[in-house]
């Protein structure tokens, strides 16, 4: 019989788990120090427990911790791991050391569903939603877990769309009893689903990332299916009547296509559409990917897009590309090919 992994458990989870063994309320409390505190890979490792609440354990449950596979190491620094999910799956994980911070970028679905055109992801289609456990693996198991300074939810996969897992892992990531991480270290990016968004801003106080790519209703959805569904001026209407606080951020994501979505008529509609949010609007630079239409902007003019909304009022900035040689940068990471890797 497969064991269930207590990894990626909430404190309410684990009291469950407590509970029906017949084990004391405090042994959640002490089950959440030797997971999220004190680095415990097994059950037999827990000495506060009694020997025999162990051996009550170890006959449903196991730690669940799962290795990466491999590593790939880019020029600039940045790498990417490959982990094997339940199900015979696989996801990408990137690590970005850049002077004093240390980046995780962790995946929350097996490929995804959101069709963005652009997005390398989004040609691999949807395996799965990834568990608590599975994303948060990824932040414990990579080698460089001791020397992280930020987490950012911006891998495969759509966090909204995997929404009760992403805010267990957060809370994990955040409480007292868990990581202890402060949510201002943290930042989740979307596509923008109307009837998730406020979930999040209500649930957390991490950061908030949108994925915008273009302020034209039409545009943006010939590059983003989800525009239809849930428009992105929905999505500004929400954000706008909530109070973000001066420790909290919002900020959006801007890939920039050559010719398409950095003219001036965007600067405009874009200050328009971001009146009066206090926000930041990171232009990335378009990684292309196999027989896409779209082309990649020289960086005088991502410079001369950036400087013409500063001059509008806009905070903007643009973001440097990294890991693009080991496809790892934004809408690169896909496991297409290494799901063809036999299974063992």
């Amino acid at each position: 019989m497969d064991k269930e992994n207590l990894f990626g458990k909430t404190l309410g989870e684990l009291s469950s788990v407590t509970d029906a063994a017949g084990l004391p309320r405090y042994a959640a409390r002490q089950i959440a120090s030797w997971l999220y505190k004190r680095g415990a890979t097994g059950i037999g490792l827990m000495t506060d427990l009694s020997l025999k609440a162990r051996e009550l354990l170890g006959e449903k449950y196991d730690v669940g911790l799962v290795p990466p596979l491999s590593v790939a190491v880019s020029g600039d620094g940045t790498k990417k791991y490959l982990f094997r999910i339940a199900g015979h799956r696989f996801i990408e994980t990137a690590f970005i050391p850049d002077r004093d911070r240390a980046t995780v970028c962790l995946s929350v679905q097996s490929g995804c569903r959101m069709g963005c055109r652009f997005c390398m992801t989004a040609r691999q289609g949807f395996q799965g939603n990834l568990s608590s456990g599975d994303i948060l693996n990824q932040f414990r198991s990579i080698p460089e877990h001791s020397s992280l300074t930020n987490i950012v939810y911006m891998g495969m996969g759509e966090p909204l769309d995997n929404i009760e897992e992403v805010l267990k892992s957060l809370e994990i990531l955040t409480s007292p009893w868990g990581y202890g991480w402060s949510p201002t270290r943290i930042t989740v990016s979307t596509v923008g689903i109307t009837d998730k968004i406020q979930t999040f801003l209500d649930s957390t106080k991490c950061h908030l990332a949108v994925s915008l790519h273009s302020p034209f209703d039409d545009e943006r959805q010939a590059l983003m299916p989800v525009q239809q569904a849930h428009p992105v001026r929905e999505v500004i209407d929400i954000i706008r009547s909530f109070e973000f606080g001066r420790q909290r951020r919002v900020s959006f994501e801007y890939i920039v296509f050559k010719g398409l979505n950095d003219t001036t008529a965007h600067v405009r509609e874009l200050v328009r559409l971001l009146n009066g949010i206090r926000c930041r609007i990171n232009l990335i630079r378009f990684h292309s990917i196999p027989g896409s239409d779209y082309s990649s902007p020289a960086m005088k003019e991502m410079e001369e897009f950036r400087d013409s909304l500063n001059a509008k009022g806009i905070t903007a900035t643009i973001r440097a590309s990294r890991g693009e040689d080991i496809s790892a940068a934004c809408g690169l990471l896909s496991t297409i090919e290494q799901n063809r890797i036999k299974q063992v």
